[in-house]
């Protein structure tokens, strides 16, 4: 089946880090690219960073350029988050997606249509 489980949410402080963790409990063949979203109170599900496994190719929105960094572990099961200098705009409910056997395409990487995984999401907070 494939199931994601996320983790290293938690609460900190402006300008602080934390990194967040995705990991695929079960079968990983076929999945094409993963991607973290996050969606805050009262606002849609957007897209983060995302990481295309066949080129290794990453995309960033562009609120977190500069400030977060996605990537892949050895054994191509965990995908991380890594993220620096956070603000409170980047306090959400974070999400882990992943795409299996559907097509990643740069343009789209940011639309939810395109994943067929999903976690149940880790809690970032960020007080000023």
């Amino acid at each position: 089946q494939g199931h994601l489980v996320e983790s290293g949410g938690g609460s900190v402080e402006a300008g602080e880090s934390l990194t967040l963790s995705c990991a695929v409990s079960e079968e990983t063949y076929n999945i094409n690219c993963m991607t973290w979203f996050r969606q805050a109170p009262g606002k849609e599900r957007e897209g983060v960073a995302s990481f295309f496994h066949g080129g290794r190719t990453t995309y960033y929105a562009e609120p977190v350029k500069g400030r977060f960094t996605i990537s892949q572990d050895n054994a191509e099961n965990t995908v991380s988050l890594q993220m620096n200098s956070l603000k409170p705009e980047d306090t959400a409910m974070y999400y882990c997606a992943a795409s299996r056997g559907l097509s990643c395409v740069s343009s789209t990487w940011k639309r939810t249509d395109r994943y067929n995984l999903w976690g149940q999401g880790t809690q970032v907070t960020v007080s000023s």
